[in-house]
């Protein structure tokens, strides 16, 4: 594991800021890309029902520039992965990727009146204390 541009944190331990940046730009380029895409297919209406209409429905909303821009995020949010993968272990890094349901559920609630329910707080705050567990 690389040691390098870390901060003390607790007495004997170092905190790798720069991998914490990468996971933290992976983490916001696919959420972008998951909120664009919910954005433009609510835009586009209702999915037809018959195949080539449903074939086509797709293809229109494939070329639209937010959509193109979602899939740029993606490919930036992989590129963002590869850089953190330099820094940790994947067993260490992955369950932060966990965080990109608790951002999507708050911005989903805020941008798209979806319903907040108990349920899905008391699963976020698994998610998030699932996260605590496994990066101590």
């Amino acid at each position: 594991m690389n040691t390098t541009n870390t901060t003390p944190a607790k007495k004997g331990h170092t905190v790798n800021w720069m991998g914490f940046v990468y996971i933290g730009l992976t983490i916001l380029f696919t959420v972008y890309g998951q909120v664009v895409i919910k954005w433009q297919v609510n835009l586009a209406g209702e999915f037809p029902p018959e195949t080539i209409d449903k074939v086509w429905f797709i293809v229109r909303l494939l070329f639209t520039p937010w959509v193109i821009s979602s899939f740029a995020a993606a490919f930036v949010a992989s590129l963002a992965w590869m850089a953190a993968m330099t820094q940790f272990e994947l067993s260490f890094a992955y369950p932060f990727m966990s965080l990109a349901y608790v951002v999507v559920l708050v911005l989903s609630v805020f941008l798209f009146a979806e319903a907040f329910t108990w349920q899905k707080l008391a699963g976020t705050l698994v998610i998030i204390a699932g996260l605590f567990i496994l990066t101590r």
